[in-house]
C-alpha cells in the first residue's frame, strides 16, 4: 500500500472536511498536525512520549539527514523509522525550502541546485532524481518531490521561472520515484499571483501523485496575502487528495486554513517556542519567563490535561526556565505539542458535528491575536 484517502467528512458552513489517510504503517485523521522532526527527533521528545499525546504522524527533513548523518549510516541501519525508534507514518520533506532558507550561496538551474552546506560550507549538488533517492533510503511513508522555493517577490516573471523549474522537477521525480509502500507528493508554488498558482496545481496534479502540497507560504509576505491566495486556490484541489499546507503553524493559520479546506499541517512552532520559554494556550502565547508569573501557582492552561499542566505550576516552570534547568524546555515543548495535537482534535470532532465555524469564531474571540 501507498497511500488511501477517504473522505469522512464535510462542514456545511465552510470548505472544512475530515478524512483518514492511511499508509502501510497506519493511518491518521486529518486535519492533522505533524510535529517536526528535522533531524530524525522531535527535539525533547522520546517517541514514545509523542506516541502518549497522540501523535500519529511525524515530520523528517531530506536536506538535514542527508547532510548528518549521511544516507549511508541510514540505510544501513535500516531506515529512518528503525534508526529513531518510530513506528508509526512519517512524512519526509525534501529540502527545498532548507535550500532558499539555509544556503548562504546557491544557484538554481533546470538541472538542480548547487549550494553550500549550512553546516560545512562544502558545495552539495541537489537534483529531483537524488532527492527521491534520499528519501526512498530513508524509507518514509510519505516523500515530497524538490521544489524550488522563490522567495517574496511581486517580481511575476521570477515567479514564473521559478514555477516552471518545480513543475519540470516533478515531472522527473515522478518518473524515478519506484519505493512501492511510499506515496509521493506534489508541491504547488506560484507564488503570491492567483493566475500562477492556478495553473501550477494544474500541472502538478496531471502528474498523478498521492497528494498535494502548497508551498512558499510564511516567506516573509505581508499580513494577510497567504490567506488571499488560499481562499482561491484551497478548494481547486482534487477532493479526493490530502492538501497539505507546508510549515504554517499558528493556531489562527491552521482554523482559518481548515476552514478552506486544508488537511495538514506542519510546523517547529510548539517546540520552537518551548525550548526558548513561551506556551500556546486557548487565551493566546505566554512567556513563562515574565516576572508576573513568579507567584502564580495555577497550571499554564487551566482547560489542558497535558502532563505539565497536570502536574505543574507557571511559578515552577518560570523557576525552571531562570535556572536553566532542561526540563523547563521539555515540558513546555511537550505542553505545546499537546495543545496543537488536541486542537486537531476538537476541530475534527466540530466539523464532524457541523458546528466548525461556531469552534473557529469561539477560539478566536478568546485567543490574544497580538501573541499569534
Amino acid at each position: 500500500m501507498k497511500l488511501h484517502f477517504e473522505l469522512t467528512g464535510k462542514d456545511s458552513g465552510t470548505q472544512a472536511r475530515t478524512g483518514l489517510v492511511s499508509t502501510a504503517r497506519g493511518g491518521f485523521l486529518t486535519p492533522a498536525f505533524m510535529p517536526v522532526g528535522t533531524q530524525g527527533t522531535v527535539k525533547t521528545f522520546t517517541p514514545a512520549e509523542l506516541e502518549d499525546i497522540g501523535a500519529e504522524i511525524i515530520l523528517g527533513n531530506a536536506y538535514h539527514l542527508y547532510i548528518r548523518p549521511g544516507i549511508d549510516i541510514i540505510r544501513r541501519a535500516g531506515g529512518l523509522h528503525r534508526f529513531m525508534a518510530w513506528k508509526r507514518p512519517m512524512l519526509t520533506d525534501s529540502g527545498g525550502y532548507q535550500v532558499f532558507s539555509l544556503a548562504r550561496l546557491r544557484k538554481v538551474t533546470s538541472e538542480g541546485a548547487v549550494f553550500n552546506s549550512h553546516f560545512d560550507g562544502r558545495e552539495l549538488h541537489f537534483t529531483p532524481e537524488l532527492v527521491v533517492e534520499i528519501q526512498e533510503a530513508l524509507g518514509s511513508d510519505i516523500a515530497m518531490v524538490f521544489d524550488e522555493c522563490p522567495p517574496y517577490t511581486e517580481n511575476k516573471g521570477e515567479v514564473r521561472k521559478s514555477l516552471d523549474i518545480t513543475v519540470a522537477w516533478a515531472r522527473r521525480s515522478v518518473a524515478c520515484h519506484s519505493l512501492e509502500n511510499q506515496a509521493l507528493f506534489g508541491i504547488v508554488q506560484g507564488g503570491f499571483f492567483p493566475d500562477l498558482r492556478r495553473e501550477s496545481l494544474e500541472r502538478t496534479a496531471e502528474l498523478g501523485f498521492d497528494g498535494l502540497a502548497l508551498g512558499g507560504f510564511g516567506i516573509g509576505e505581508p499580513e494577510g496575502r497567504m490567506y488571499e491566495v488560499l481562499s482561491d486556490i484551497a478548494g481547486r484541489m482534487p477532493e479526493d487528495k490530502p492538501r497539505y499546507l507546508m510549515g504554517i503553524g499558528t493556531p489562527l493559520d491552521i482554523l482559518e486554513s481548515v476552514g478552506l479546506g486544508i488537511d495538514m499541517f506542519d510546523c517547529v512552532n510548539p517546540t520552537r517556542y518551548g525550548r526558548n520559554g513561551s506556551a500556546f494556550t486557548r487565551r493566546g502565547r505566554m512567556v513563562i519567563r515574565n516576572g508576573n508569573y513568579a507567584e502564580d501557582f495555577r497550571p499554564l492552561d487551566e482547560s489542558c490535561g497535558c502532563y505539565a499542566c497536570r502536574n505543574f505550576s507557571r511559578s515552577y516552570l518560570r523557576h525552571l526556565f531562570n535556572c536553566n534547568e532542561i526540563l523547563g524546555p521539555r515540558l513546555l515543548s511537550l505542553h505545546n505539542v499537546y495543545f496543537f495535537l488536541e486542537l486537531m482534535k476538537e476541530i475534527r470532532r466540530a466539523i464532524g458535528e457541523g458546528r466548525f465555524r461556531e469552534f473557529k469564531k469561539d477560539f478566536e474571540t478568546g485567543y490574544d491575536r497580538d501573541s499569534r
